[in-house]
C-alpha cells in the first residue's frame, strides 16, 4: 500500500501524543486501581465517560487526512484517544496499545430483515422476515469466515507505521453481547415476540436455541481460528461500559492459547424490558446461560432495569463481576442486591449533559443520591449513550470533574 507523505505524518504524530500520554506513571496507578476495583476492592468510585455517538461532534470524520478505510479508522481510532487524554479526563488508562482487530466476516441467517431509514445514525423501522413458523425452515445458523491473509497484511502495516511507538498487537472486540434478543427481534419483531411467548411459546423456544447455537458456533471457530483475544488489560472495554483490567484472568491453566474462559463476556436482553420476571426466566435467561458459562467473568445487563431480574442473575448466571444499573434502574434494589457481589455499574441519563441545556445542579444532586444508596458497593459511574453534546465540547470533561469532585467527597 502507498501511504501518502502527509498521512504518514499525521499517524505517527498522533501515536506519538498517544505514547507519551501513557508514559506517564499515573496511567499505571490507574490500572492498579481497576485491577483492585474489579475484584471488589473498590479504593474509590471510578469514573468513565465515552462520548459514543457524541464522537460525531467532538472528532468529526471531516479532520481525518487518510483515504484508505483502514488508515481512516486508525487515525481517528488515535485522534478520539488524544481528544479523551486532553479533555475528557476520566479514569480510562491510556496505554501503548494498538489492537489490531481480526477480519472476520458472518453471513445471515437464511433470512434479513429490511431497515428503513430517515438518516444514517437515528431510528429506523425495520420489516422482520419470520412472518409464520413456516419461515423457520428458511434458518440457519450462520457462515463465519477469517481472512487470515487480511488481517496478516493489517497486523504488518499497523507494525511498519507504528512498531517503534506503540505495542501493535492482534486482538479487539469480535461480538458485543451473547444477549441473543437484538437478533431475535429483528428476525420476528419486538411486538410479535411477545405474543409468541402466549400464542406459540414452543416457536420462540425454537427460535432462541437456534439463536443460542448460533452464537455458540461463532465462539467456538473464532477459538478455533485462534482469532480470540484477552480483554483483561488496562485498556480493554468490557460490558456495556468498564475496564477489563484484571488479574483473574487468564484462567490458571492458561497455555497461550485463548479460549472462552480467559475472557471476560457481557450478556444483556435490552429488547425485553416489557417482559414479566416469568417470561424472561423461560424464555431468555435459559439460552444465554451455556453462554455465559463459557466465559471466565460476566457482566450483565445494559440500558435495561434489572431490579426485577437481579435474584435469578446472582443465583444463575457463574462469575458474574458487573452489573449494570441504568437510569431506569431502582437503585436501591440495586445496591441491595449487588454489595458485596457485583460491582455497581451505574449509568445516569445522559439527558442530564446533552440536553441543549444542560443540568449540572441535577447532575450533582443525582450522583450525591447515588453514591449514599450504593454506600459500600463498588460503584463505577459511566456517562455513555451520548448522542450528541450540542456541539458544546466541554461538557464530557465538565460532568468528569464533577462526579470525581462528588466521589471525593464521599
Amino acid at each position: 500500500m502507498t501511504i501518502a507523505g502527509n498521512e504518514r505524518d499525521t499517524l505517527r504524530r498522533l501515536a506519538a501524543r498517544v505514547a507519551e500520554a501513557a508514559s506517564d506513571p499515573a496511567q499505571l496507578r490507574a490500572a492498579d486501581l481497576w485491577r483492585r476495583f474489579n475484584r471488589l476492592d473498590a479504593a474509590r468510585p471510578m469514573v468513565l465517560a465515552f462520548p459514543e455517538g457524541g464522537w460525531r461532534e467532538l472528532v468529526p470524520e471531516s479532520l481525518c487526512v487518510c483515504s484508505d478505510p483502514v488508515l481512516r479508522q486508525w487515525e481517528h481510532h488515535l485522534r478520539c484517544t488524544v481528544f479523551r487524554i486532553d479533555q475528557i479526563g476520566d479514569d480510562w488508562p491510556i496505554t501503548r496499545r494498538l489492537s489490531v482487530r481480526p477480519v472476520v466476516r458472518v453471513g445471515d441467517f437464511g433470512l434479513q430483515e429490511r431497515r428503513d431509514r430517515t438518516d444514517e445514525v437515528g431510528s429506523f423501522h425495520w420489516d422482520p422476515p419470520v412472518k409464520t413458523e413456516a419461515d423457520f425452515d428458511k434458518l440457519h445458523i450462520r457462515s463465519v469466515e477469517v481472512d487470515r491473509a487480511e488481517t496478516e497484511r493489517r497486523l504488518a502495516l499497523a507494525g511498519d507505521l507504528f512498531g517503534d511507538l506503540l505495542d501493535v498487537r492482534p486482538g479487539g472486540m469480535l461480538w458485543w453481547t451473547v444477549g441473543l434478543t437484538q437478533d431475535l427481534v429483528f428476525l420476528r419483531g419486538l411486538d410479535q415476540i411477545m405474543f409468541d411467548m402466549y400464542d406459540r411459546p414452543e416457536f420462540l423456544h425454537r427460535l432462541m436455541a437456534l439463536l443460542r447455537d448460533d452464537m455458540m458456533h461463532l465462539i467456538d471457530v473464532c477459538q478455533e481460528a485462534g482469532v480470540l483475544s484477552l480483554n483483561n488489560g488496562p485498556d480493554d472495554y468490557v460490558g456495556s461500559g468498564g475496564v477489563g483490567c484484571t488479574d483473574e484472568l487468564p484462567a490458571a491453566d492458561f497455555d497461550g492459547v485463548v479460549r472462552p474462559r480467559d475472557m471476560w463476556c457481557l450478556a444483556e436482553s435490552q429488547e425485553t424490558v416489557g417482559v414479566g420476571p416469568d417470561q424472561f426466566a423461560e424464555f431468555i435467561l435459559p439460552y444465554q446461560l451455556p453462554l455465559m458459562r463459557r466465559f471466565g467473568l460476566v457482566c450483565y445487563g445494559c440500558c435495561e432495569p434489572l431490579d426485577k431480574r437481579f435474584d435469578m442473575l446472582l443465583e444463575h448466571v457463574p462469575h458474574l463481576r458487573r452489573a449494570s444499573v441504568s437510569p431506569w434502574c431502582d437503585r436501591e434494589t440495586a445496591a441491595a442486591k449487588l454489595r458485596g457481589r457485583a460491582i455497581f455499574s451505574w449509568k445516569p441519563n445522559p439527558a442530564l449533559v446533552c440536553a441543549p441545556v444542560p443540568a449540572w445542579d441535577e447532575v450533582e444532586r443525582v450522583t450525591r443520591d447515588t453514591l449514599r444508596i450504593a454506600k459500600g458497593c463498588c460503584v463505577e459511574m459511566i456517562l455513555k449513550d451520548t448522542h450528541t453534546f450540542c456541539n458544546d465540547p466541554t461538557r464530557i470533561g465538565r460532568w468528569v470533574r464533577t462526579v470525581r469532585r462528588i466521589a471525593e467527597e464521599f
